[in-house]
């Protein structure tokens, strides 16, 4: 910040500081103080120089330069309420001074609040000034945010902020809130003595836990680490790194992964995310697939914009893409959070219609793939303070914020409200589950693969921990799934289900015991599909099937029997066929994809061997199954 005040105050000091005899004042002793301060200036001392201009306003209080540049001192060191009334003094005095200086107080006047009075001295600005200046389409805008600012105040949404409490937040300043799907881990920044780190705190039924160092692998005491994004299953972390010896430019953005209790060292994402500018406020898809992060690269709308970069097949991010007109524009986008919904996107800007500062906005993705314009959260969510770093939960009801704006612990805290209903994203759910040996209970580190089977596509590819064995998933609602489950020298599991939209806020559990692959072992194919009566397999087979010969290709020395059931409805000699070629249909796709057929076996097996009760229409879709066995291992 300084070196800017610095150049800006010398070329005010310049305007402003004539020879003797040219200035308001005559007299020598306010004189030789203004004097003073624009050599403290020189040296970029704020304080010295208010204080020297403190002492020529006294000794004539109607010297307007060293009220105007007193202003200017307050305004670029951000004490706009002083600024303000500097201002005042120095235009109660000869209102026709400096018109270009009118421009600076109703700057001052937008930023403290004061938009009716802001507006007017703009609109005398434009009047005033000198035509050519290059500040009137900048007039014109900021008139546009007094005209919107005076209407949402007269319009205000529902906000009621609860601050987190005494296990998140201290005396010291926190922001930067960001939290896993299931709401049950909390990562923030906290600043200590202007050195930023990371702090978790888990979520009970009575508030937060006391916040935590989250890790010397992440956290450093010589470089600031903050602008944190965590993925919703809570596996990654990505943040921003300033001044690190691996760093590209100013800042970077790095991933950590979660290792057990613990987090890898980061890894600098490296080109195309970084470049030799700033690349920081990362946020991550629900699906993992693409970053949202703010730069200043060539390229751009403005001095900082939202982009987006997309991860490809081979594991690296694609070249990012600028969000567009749509999103950025020739002022500042910053902080953005895409909700789990993918399509639902929160930001901080300057450029759109505000309150002044920058303010919180939502846009959302129609279904062309392109972004809406961006609607004001509204006032009070917003005001002529600074706001941003929100962040929303995946049911969408919920947001989480920081402020200094309340009678907190101290500095800027965390706090949430509840999300007005027009300004929420699409609800999604999430499934929650714990993987181990199905024989010992030991929790295990497997391969998660959840599928749109609609579209048989894969919208979540993880490992669950290694740890506790425990995994965690976003699902938008509405939509049919299957999950499959793997680790080297078990059976893969695999099960299918549905979340409807009115079901959405109820998360899915599941419990997925896996066995070790031995002779007499079996899978239920959970989502292996036929249409009634008949034994062509439905295209959403196809996850399940490729999973099977994956299965068996990692696995040469298997060999399986696939077997056919029904329920009881119907000729007893109809099921039995009707079984026996169900089964047959899954070793022919096996067979023509390269599975040599000595190593399979099918047969039917009818009404046998039910998994449930017939007497219900669940019970008997669960004995309507096909299902692998293994019959032989090794040689």
């Amino acid at each position: 910040m300084k070196p800017i005040c610095f150049l800006f105050l010398m070329m005010l000091a310049c305007q402003l500081g004539f020879s003797q005899t040219q200035y308001s004042s005559n007299n020598r002793s306010a004189i030789k103080s203004y004097e003073k301060a624009r050599y403290q200036l020189d040296l970029n001392n704020f304080k010295e120089a208010e204080d020297e201009l403190k002492i020529a306003i006294k000794q004539d209080e109607k010297f307007i330069e060293a009220y105007l540049l007193l202003a200017d001192v307050y305004r670029v060191t951000f004490d706009n309420l002083n600024a303000k009334a500097a201002y005042k003094n120095a235009f109660a005095i000869n209102p026709n001074f400096a018109p270009d200086r009118y421009f600076y107080y109703a700057e001052s006047q937008l930023k403290t609040g004061d938009y009716q009075e802001a507006k007017q001295n703009y609109q005398l600005f434009k009047d005033k000034a000198h035509p050519a200046s290059d500040k009137m389409a900048l007039a014109d805008k900021y008139i546009e945010d007094c005209v919107f600012a005076l209407k949402a105040i007269k319009n205000p949404v529902n906000f009621k902020p609860e601050n987190l409490g005494p296990g998140v937040n201290t005396k010291e300043e926190e922001y930067f809130a960001a939290l896993t799907a299931d709401e049950s881990t909390l990562i923030f920044t906290r600043q200590i003595n202007r050195n930023e780190d990371f702090y978790r705190s888990f979520k009970t039924d009575t508030g937060y836990t006391t916040a935590k160092y989250l890790s010397d692998n992440i956290n450093t005491p010589n470089y600031n680490e903050g602008a944190q994004c965590i993925s919703p299953d809570g596996q990654y972390l990505f943040f921003t790194g300033c001044n690190r010896p691996d760093g590209f430019g100013r800042c970077d953005i790095y991933i950590s992964q979660k290792e057990g209790t613990n987090w890898s060292k980061p890894l600098n994402l490296g080109f195309p995310i970084n470049t030799k500018g700033w690349e920081s406020q990362p946020s991550l898809s629900a699906d993992g697939h693409t970053l949202y992060f703010v730069s200043d690269r060539r390229g751009g709308l403005g001095s900082y914009d939202i982009w987006k970069s997309v991860l490809q097949a081979d594991g690296k991010w694609g070249v990012p893409d600028n969000l567009g007109s749509t999103i950025n524009t020739p002022f500042d986008e910053q902080s953005p959070f895409i909700h789990p919904d993918n399509k639902t996107l929160y930001f901080s800007s300057n450029g759109w219609p505000g309150l002044g500062n920058k303010d919180i906005f939502i846009s959302r993705l129609d279904t062309s793939g392109n972004w809406g314009k961006p609607l004001n959260l509204g006032y009070p969510i917003n005001t002529y303070g600074e706001e941003n770093g929100l962040t929303i939960n995946a049911s969408g009801t919920k947001a989480f914020f920081s402020s200094n704006n309340f009678n907190g612990f101290g500095g800027f805290d965390i706090y949430s409200f509840d999300l007005p209903q027009n300004l929420r994203p699409e609800a999604v759910n999430y499934v929650k589950g714990i993987v181990f040996d199905a024989e010992t209970k030991q929790k295990l580190s497997a391969t998660i693969e959840i599928i749109d089977l609609k579209k048989s596509e894969s919208i979540y590819a993880s490992m669950s921990d290694v740890i506790d064995g425990t995994f965690l998933a976003t699902l938008p609602g509405n939509k049919e799934y299957s999950i499959n489950v793997a680790r080297d020298g078990y059976l893969f599991y695999s099960e299918n289900f549905s979340i409807k939209k009115n079901t959405v806020g109820k998360p899915i559990l599941l419990e997925v015991p896996l066995q070790k692959i031995a002779v007499g072992k079996k899978v239920v194919l959970k989502n292996i599909f036929f249409d009634t009566n008949k034994f062509d397999l439905k295209p959403e087979s196809k996850t399940e099937l490729e999973k099977m010969i994956d299965f068996l290709i990692e696995n040469p020395k298997v060999s399986i029997e696939l077997s056919g059931y029904t329920d009881n409805v119907g000729d007893d000699a109809y099921n039995l066929e009707l079984s026996k070629n169900r089964a047959k249909a899954v070793f022919n796709y096996l067979v023509n994809n390269k599975i040599a057929a000595n190593r399979l076996s099918f047969k039917g097996y009818g009404k046998t061997n039910p998994m449930s009760t017939n007497s219900t229409e669940e019970g008997r879709a669960n004995n309507r199954r096909t299902e692998f066995l293994i019959t032989k291992v090794g040689d």
